[in-house]
């Protein structure tokens, strides 16, 4: 190029261009998560769901690692679940010996249990919470993990079984209206034959 060169050209771009910083970090900030005391038992990828009385659905509240943590001086074992990249905690809450987890309608691959009180919103609340898995034998190793757990925190004792009432299932009702209402039509017929 020449001196004599148009000032309002284009010039060619430099390669080495370098910034200074404007403020220089030197402290390392260590972060607590309250998790540096407790040992994990469990560990494993689901996604987790609570329900929504008030709209009666389900609600989900986050995908990521649920683990089972046992305090390494008390031995209370809890469960924490934090969302992917953003790490939010989405459950915590100790395994008590009144939770049950009873399989979700539908599903070989998730569980629905209730808590009387999740830590993980503030203040803490009564939940009723659904995990899923990605297979059927995911599934089956949460369950024996949390239920070791439910012996774990009650001092080794078995976890006793709430005794419930048979209730019918949907497609037992459905049959018996069925049937009810072939006999309110037989009726109806015999009636219009007389």
């Amino acid at each position: 190029m020449s001196d004599n060169a148009d000032p309002l050209a284009p010039r060619e771009e430099e390669s080495d261009v370098h910034f200074e910083p404007v403020i220089r970090l030197t402290e390392q900030v260590d972060t607590k998560t309250n998790e540096e005391d407790e040992e994990v038992l469990f560990k494993m990828r689901a996604k987790l769901f609570r329900f929504d009385a008030l709209s009666s659905e389900w609600k989900e509240r986050g995908t990521g690692d649920v683990r089972l943590l046992a305090h390494k001086e008390s031995k209370k074992v809890r469960l924490v679940m934090r969302r992917d990249k953003t790490l939010k905690v989405c459950a915590n809450h100790l395994i008590t010996s009144d939770m049950r987890l009873q399989p979700n309608i539908g599903s070989d691959r998730s569980w629905v249990w209730k808590v009387a009180a999740d830590y993980s919103e503030s203040p803490p609340t009564a939940e009723t919470l659904a995990i899923r898995f990605a297979n059927p034998d995911h599934a089956k190793e949460f369950k024996k993990e949390f239920e070791a757990a439910q012996r774990t925190n009650t001092g080794g004792a078995p976890v006793q079984e709430k005794k419930e009432e048979k209730k019918p299932d949907a497609e037992k009702r459905e049959e018996k209206e069925e049937k009810e209402e072939k006999k309110e039509e037989e009726k109806k017929e015999e009636k219009k034959e007389e």
